[in-house]
């Protein structure tokens, strides 16, 4: 015997679904003290509501589905078969109801939607593709969509959601995150005859690659400027990968990041990491996105996968 409970169970479940009534804080209406009351008196405490209500939408009750749901006794009211059988339905019925509450509050909590990003097509290449794949396989309701561009996107008019950049000095008007600090060393073809751990000085008298127009007055273009290497180039491009495709082809020398240029078993670091060449590696978004769940999901997991990566892109020291 279900007892006084009923009284409440029965209401909720059937004044919503069969009197079509809107259903208020169910989750309050079912506590155990709320289905202890087994008088009308009791219930209406419990739900809130006057004594008259309760036993008003009782009596709808019973008058709509044609039966007897309590017998009043001096201990309180009692139900019938009908009604034990009903409180029984309204039990699953709210199971049901808090399964689904929880279903779709899960759901939402899982980080969904599109990501717009921008990034450098060197860092695409040498890092980030296996990591928006790794990225993709976690979260897999989460969409990326990724402009590769040497320039800034502007976050502010929401050209992009996101910004990975490398950067020392990264916009005020942006936040984020650094990931690592990338290092950058002078290579070349191993069909140079090069031997690893060489000054800089002695290879000056070598072919060199050099900035094109777009890096110009770049750190790197500087850098070469100091070391008197300008005079040396006998190619000059305005991309890294393009650089990195120079260097293969046995153009010549030059600078490039370890981590794009490490990958290749043709191609062989002949400094160590240059100090002054260092960068920092940057997650950049809008202020306005700093609460967005999906946009804080690929933060964290990027943050956690580059800096696991955090010796390979500084580069390794040859002596």
């Amino acid at each position: 015997m279900v007892e006084g409970k009923a009284v409440l169970s029965i209401l909720l479940a059937v004044s919503n679904v069969i009197l079509g009534w809107q259903w208020h804080g169910h989750a309050d209406l079912c506590s155990k003290r709320s289905y202890r009351a087994g008088s009308l008196s009791g219930a209406s405490r419990a739900q809130g509501v006057s004594h008259a209500t309760i036993f008003r939408r009782l009596g709808d009750i019973e008058q709509r589905l044609g039966v007897t749901l309590f017998e009043r006794s001096r201990t309180g009211y009692q139900p019938t078969l009908a009604g034990e059988e009903l409180a029984d339905t309204a039990r699953i019925m709210d199971e049901a109801a808090l399964a689904a509450e929880r279903k779709v509050a899960g759901r939402d909590l899982e980080p969904s939607g599109e990501i717009w990003a921008t990034t450098t097509d060197s860092l695409l290449m040498g890092l980030l593709a296996p990591l928006f794949t790794q990225f993709r396989r976690k979260y897999p309701s989460i969409v990326l969509d990724v402009a590769i561009s040497n320039e800034l996107f502007n976050l502010t008019r929401r050209e992009a959601d996101v910004a990975i950049r490398p950067s020392n000095r990264p916009p005020e008007n942006l936040i984020g995150r650094p990931l690592t600090t990338i290092g950058q060393a002078v290579y070349g073809h191993r069909s140079f005859g090069l031997t690893p751990g060489a000054s800089v000085e002695t290879l000056v008298s070598q072919p060199w690659i050099g900035a094109g127009p777009r890096l110009k007055d770049s750190a790197l273009d500087q850098w070469m400027d100091k070391n008197e290497l300008k005079a040396a180039c006998v190619y000059r491009v305005d991309t890294l990968v393009s650089i990195l495709s120079a260097i293969r082809s046995g153009m010549g020398l030059a600078v490039l990041p370890c981590y794009l240029a490490d990958e290749d078993p043709d191609v062989i670091e002949l400094t160590n990491p240059i100090p002054e060449l260092e960068y920092g590696l940057w997650f950049l978004m809008h202020p306005d996105l700093r609460g967005v769940v999906r946009i804080h999901a690929l933060m964290d997991f990027l943050t956690e996968a580059v800096r696991a990566q955090k010796q390979r892109l500084a580069g390794p020291l040859l002596r």
